[in-house]
């Protein structure tokens, strides 16, 4: 008797070619549902629909097919088993070893704008799942593919080994099966507490009690932060988005350090990508800024950027809030970058950085949504929180002494509050011009990122302001920006000590506003 294989899928890739080697080259009989049914029947290939099969029709509107003792007694037989045979024998059920199943696009479905609760519970599969893990759970016996990338590979085994395929392929088969319902499952469960939140039965902002992680190899990596180290990069979701929907116009393969650096450019970036923001470029190192402007043009904030640290610029990540134009392209063949990435980038200026050959430059039109929420793993388990994603408003600050600020002070200190959050903790940025003079970061005292961030500054903190992602809990380093020259500082306050430094900076004549909220970085 011919062998029997079951096909029911959603992507029809690759189908009608991978049924016919199954007919014509190995004498498979076919069953199928649906609209795979229907296209292999088009296609000219015999085939037996599952109602045809199982003597059940299709119900509930197609809801119930495959669900029925013929099919899932067929795939759970165990051959090597003489119980299991002679059940199936008294019922007339024929084993199955093959089966070809993907799922309903369910997050392709939720992916559209305007679908709505219903559509994309119509999407929840239910008999393709039942298969699948029937089918991975009884490897031993049967061949389960779930995506058109493994049939090639399926038909050569077969060639390989006289029609049959070997335990191994088929373990290898059958972890992806599960692998595959596994984050099908975890992406329905995220969009129900999506779901569940907009209800206001989740409250917004909290984490779920069970929190699922799942991602599909996007491309495997040289190696990570060290060349010891392997590491891939994963995509989640069914829809390019973030990085994984960014266009590489040149340069060498991305690495593990140049995604890690590029998404921290990103972040900057969406803090200056509204339409209403002025030409803005960041260059940074190891995730920190080393270099920060806006500029009445592109070029002119990333040359003031760059003129920021140019010792710390040579090897970094350029990140600009406007498409890349033939002066900002001139200006960055001038010294070696990494990366840049920018919304767009203009013919003649894709032309003039092609020069630079290993120079990744990437278009990134969407430079302002991230990820909602951050993961970190732990031994014996993971932390996740919310993203620092809280929108800046002055209007909530509290200038906080005798001396009260200028426009164009209060204008200085929002961009270097925005920089701040950015530089990892201790965090310390000087800025003036709208661009950054020193920035002290990841330091283990706030005095000593003070210091970095005012020697690098040098004589250019006079009249410059300060920011400090946490709270200054002694007036020493309200004096020592003061020394400097500082004449305005921005800081998040609620130190218990906060009035020493307040009466520190009304003694020297400065300038403090506490902004209610900090944005520690580790």
């Amino acid at each position: 008797m011919a062998r029997l294989a079951l096909l029911s899928v959603s992507n029809k890739t690759g189908l009608i070619e991978l049924a016919r080697s199954l007919v014509e080259e190995f004498g498979f009989d076919i069953i199928s549902s649906g609209g795979t049914a229907q296209a292999l029947k088009e296609a000219g290939l015999p085939v037996t629909k599952v109602s045809d099969y199982t003597g059940s029709p299709e119900i509930l509107g197609g809801r119930v097919k495959t669900l029925h003792p013929r099919i899932h007694g067929g795939i759970l037989v165990r051959k090597n088993l003489a119980e299991d045979v002679a059940d199936l024998e008294a019922q007339q059920i024929r084993p199955i070893d093959l089966v070809v199943v993907n799922l309903y696009p369910f997050e392709q479905t939720i992916a559209k704008p305007d679908v709505t609760f219903a559509e994309a519970i119509e999407q929840i599969d239910i008999g393709g799942p039942a298969m699948v893990r029937a089918s991975a759970k009884n490897h031993a016996h049967v061949t389960i593919l779930t995506n058109p990338s493994q049939y090639d590979s399926y038909l050569q085994e077969l060639r390989k080994n006289n029609g049959t395929t070997s335990l191994e392929f088929r373990q290898t088969a059958a972890l992806q099966a599960f692998q595959h319902t596994g984050g099908y499952d975890r992406a329905i469960a995220a969009y129900l507490e999506k779901e569940a939140e907009g209800r206001g039965q989740r409250a917004e902002g909290t984490l779920p009690d069970t929190y699922a992680l799942a991602g599909t190899q996007l491309q495997a990596l040289r190696y990570g932060e060290n060349p010891h180290q392997p590491a891939t990069w994963y995509q989640t979701g069914a829809t390019a988005t973030g990085w994984t929907a960014a266009t590489q116009l040149q340069g060498k393969e991305l690495s593990y350090n140049n995604l890690v650096d590029l998404e921290g450019a990103r972040q900057i970036m969406a803090e200056f990508a509204d339409a209403q923001s002025d030409p803005a470029a960041a260059i940074v190192k190891h995730t920190n800024p080393c270099g920060a402007a806006l500029g009445n043009t592109l070029v002119e904030a990333y040359q003031k950027a760059f003129d920021a640290d140019s010792t710390s610029a040579f090897g970094g990540i350029v990140a600009l809030n406007r498409s890349i134009d033939t002066e900002t392209a001139t200006a960055m063949t001038k010294t070696f970058l990494e990366c840049v990435v920018a919304p767009g980038c203009e013919p003649e200026a894709a032309a003039i950085l092609s020069a630079k050959k290993n120079l990744r430059v990437l278009v990134l039109k969407d430079l302002s949504h991230g990820a909602t929420e951050t993961v970190k793993a732990i031994a014996g388990g993971f932390l996740a929180q919310t993203a620092d994603d809280l929108p800046v408003d002055p209007n909530q600050w509290r200038i906080a002494t005798e001396k009260q600020p200028t426009d164009a002070q209060l204008a200085e200190l929002l961009f270097a509050w925005k920089l701040c959050k950015h530089v990892k903790s201790n965090a310390i940025v000087v800025t003036r011009d709208r661009a950054t003079l020193g920035v002290g970061a990841g330091q283990m005292n706030r005095v000593g990122s003070v210091k970095i961030a005012l020697e690098q500054a040098g004589e250019k903190a006079q009249g410059a302001v300060l920011a400090s992602d946490g709270f200054f809990p002694f007036d020493d380093s309200v004096r020592t920006a003061a020394a400097a020259g500082i004449s305005a500082i921005v800081q998040p306050g609620g130190s218990l000590r906060d009035q020493d430094s307040i009466n520190a900076a009304n003694e020297l004549g400065l300038v403090m506003v506490l902004t209610g909220v900090r944005h520690f970085l580790h």
